[in-house]
């Protein structure tokens, strides 16, 4: 069997493992065995065929992953649903104190409660929304 086809054959299974593993490790050392394949098709000696492998998976492995894996795990810029209204602000349209009231975030009107337990806030303050808890939010009144 010729040695072009050992690595490619190497590189498949690296890249089915890679599937598998979601690790972005074996990919890389899949991709490594695939460019030494096509060293290895073009006649190029053993002992080099294996300094080729060793320094594509090296640079691959410690310059190429790291960036990749960052990549992968950027947290998430937008914020959807109700996560998208902590912020905000809010029209107080009926009192809002500790035990509920009502406000209107954004054309709707939601059940609200003060942050505070202690604070009462009258109809036609703005406020700003801390969280949504269920479906009230809580709120903060702007100064």
């Amino acid at each position: 069997m010729d040695l072009w086809l050992i690595w490619l054959i190497a590189a498949g299974v690296l890249a089915v493992a890679e599937i598998f593993t979601l690790t972005a490790a074996l990919g890389m050392l899949g991709a490594a065995a695939l460019v030494t394949a096509g060293f290895a098709a073009v006649g190029l000696p053993v002992p080099l065929q294996f300094l080729v492998f060793t320094v594509l998976a090296a640079v691959s492995l410690f310059f190429v992953r790291p960036i990749a894996v960052r990549h992968l795990l950027k947290p998430q810029a937008e914020r959807f649903g109700v996560d998208a209204l902590v912020g905000k602000a809010a029209y107080v349209v009926s009192e809002v104190s500790g035990l509920g009231g009502r406000v209107r975030i954004g054309g709707e009107e939601w059940t609200a409660r003060a942050y505070d337990e202690t604070l009462v806030i009258p109809p036609g303050t703005t406020v700003d929304v801390i969280e949504i808890s269920g479906a009230t939010a809580v709120v903060y009144p702007r100064e």
